[in-house]
C-alpha cells in the first residue's frame, strides 16, 4: 500500500481516524498470539483467548461502571447492540419513548416496529440550544410504557443530554432505560450505576479508538432481553434450545477477536492518557473553530452558543453553498475531511430546517491539532471570498 495521503480528517464523530499507533501494534502482536476462536476448544491456546475475552469484558464494564463482565455482550458496532436491545426488550403492544435527536440506528429499529403494529412510539423534542427536557420524557412516559431508550450526545450538534435526571424519572416510574453511547464513550465518562442505566450500547471504533466492526451492549443485573439471534455458543451444545447463559445468550456465533483486541488497546490508550485531558485538547481546538467560524457573516452554526456539556463536534451551513458543494471544496481544494449531509439523523435536520440537504459537520479526534484548525479558517476565509 502507498503512503497515506495528507488530509486534514475532522470526520472523527464517524471514525475516529488514524488510530493511535499503540492501537494498530496491540492488535497486530495480540492477534498473532492470539488469534483462534475463543470458548471454542479446550486447547491451551483457546483458554488462553477466552481468558483474554474475558478480561476485556470485565474492563469494558469498569470503563462504563457496569455491575457483571458477563452482561457485556460483544456485537459488531452499535447499531447491531441497538437492534438487539431493541427487538430483545419490547413487547407486542408495548409504548416506547424516544427522541428527535436519535440516530437511524435507533430510529428505523422503532419505526419498524411502530409500523407493524407492534409499538406505540412517541418521540420527544430537543430546544433551541439541542437539549431534551427531562420533564418531557417523564410527560411522555405511561403505564405501558416498556423502554426509553435515547442517545447520550447529538451526533449532529454534539450536545451532553441530561441522562442523569432522566435516569432518576425512569427509575422512579420502573422503566427500562437504555442509552446509546456511541458518540460520547471515550469523549467523557458514562456511568451506568450513578445514571440508572439498564443498558448502554457502545461502538468501539469512534471515540473508544478501535477498530469497525466492534461494538456492544452492557447490560444491568436482571435485565431480561430476549434473543433474536440463535447458533452456536460454545455452551450447552447438547440442546437445540439457544442458552440462557449470559453473555453467550445474546452473543451466537464467534466473536470479532481481532475487533476485541483492538477495543482492549483503545480503552487502555484513553485510560493511560485520561480521559479528562484528550477533553480538554479536544474542546480547546473545538473553541477556537467555533469562535473563529462565528466571526465569518455568512456561516450559519447550529446549536454552538455555548460549549457546556458539549463534545468536539459542530455542525454548519454557508449561506449560498450547500452543504455537499461545501464539502467538496474543503476535500477537493483544502484536503479538509467533514462529513456533509443528514448525518443518519433526519429528524434533527427536519427541526433545524436544514433537510433535505443537511448540513457539514467538523468532528475533531485525540490527533487533531491547531494546525488543522488554522487550516479550516483560512479555508473559509478564502471560500467566502472568493463565492462574493
Amino acid at each position: 500500500m502507498s503512503s497515506c495521503p495528507k488530509t486534514i480528517y475532522l470526520d472523527n464523530a464517524a471514525t475516529t481516524f488514524p488510530k493511535p499507533p499503540e492501537v494498530i501494534r496491540s492488535m497486530l502482536e495480540g492477534y498473532q498470539c492470539l488469534g483462534v476462536s475463543p470458548g471454542r476448544g479446550s486447547y491451551d491456546l483457546a483458554v488462553r483467548a477466552e481468558e483474554f475475552v474475558t478480561g476485556v469484558r470485565r474492563q469494558v464494564s469498569d470503563f462504563f461502571y457496569g455491575y457483571d463482565p458477563n452482561r457485556v455482550v460483544f456485537s459488531y458496532n452499535a447499531t447491531d447492540a441497538l437492534n438487539n436491545i431493541i427487538f430483545g426488550l419490547v413487547k407486542p403492544g408495548c409504548h416506547v419513548v424516544s427522541s428527535r435527536l436519535e440516530h437511524n440506528s435507533v430510529l428505523r429499529p422503532l419505526h419498524y416496529l411502530s409500523e407493524h403494529g407492534l409499538i406505540s412510539l412517541d418521540l420527544v423534542p430537543f430546544d433551541s440550544n439541542g437539549f431534551i427536557d427531562p420533564q418531557d420524557v417523564a410527560k411522555a412516559i405511561r403505564p405501558d410504557t416498556g423502554l426509553v431508550i435515547l442517545t447520550h450526545a447529538s451526533n449532529v450538534l454534539g450536545t451532553i443530554q441530561p441522562v442523569q435526571e432522566i435516569g432518576s424519572v425512569c427509575y422512579e416510574r420502573n422503566v427500562p432505560f437504555v442509552l446509546d453511547v456511541s458518540q460520547s464513550a471515550g469523549v467523557v465518562p458514562v456511568d451506568m450505576r450513578t445514571w440508572h442505566l439498564d443498558a448502554v450500547a457502545f461502538t468501539g471504533h469512534k471515540s473508544l479508538l478501535g477498530p469497525t466492526g466492534i461494538g456492544g451492549l452492557v447490560l444491568r443485573d436482571g435485565l431480561d432481553v430476549r434473543s433474536t439471534r440463535f447458533g452456536g455458543t460454545g455452551v450447552d451444545s447438547h440442546s437445540l434450545t439457544h442458552t440462557e447463559e449470559y453473555p453467550q445468550h445474546l452473543e451466537p456465533g464467534t466473536i470479532n477477536m481481532l475487533g476485541v483486541i483492538g477495543l482492549s488497546a483503545g480503552m487502555r490508550y484513553i485510560t493511560e492518557l485520561g480521559l479528562e485531558n484528550i477533553y480538554e485538547h479536544e474542546m480547546r481546538l473545538l473553541r477556537r473553530l467555533r469562535d473563529g467560524l462565528a466571526s465569518f457573516k455568512r456561516v450559519r452554526l447550529y446549536c454552538a452558543d455555548s460549549m457546556n456539556n458539549h463534545l468536539p463536534l459542530l455542525t454548519l451551513n454557508i449561506d449560498g453553498i450547500s452543504a455537499a458543494d461545501l464539502g467538496a471544496i474543503l476535500d477537493g481544494d483544502f484536503n479538509i475531511a467533514v462529513r456533509t449531509g443528514l448525518h443518519c439523523s433526519p429528524l434533527v435536520h427536519q427541526d433545524l430546517g436544514t433537510s433535505p440537504n443537511g448540513g457539514v459537520r467538523f468532528s475533531l479526534g485525540p490527533s487533531n491539532a491547531q494546525g488543522d484548525i488554522d487550516a479550516v479558517l483560512e479555508a473559509f476565509q478564502s471560500i467566502l471570498e472568493s463565492s462574493l
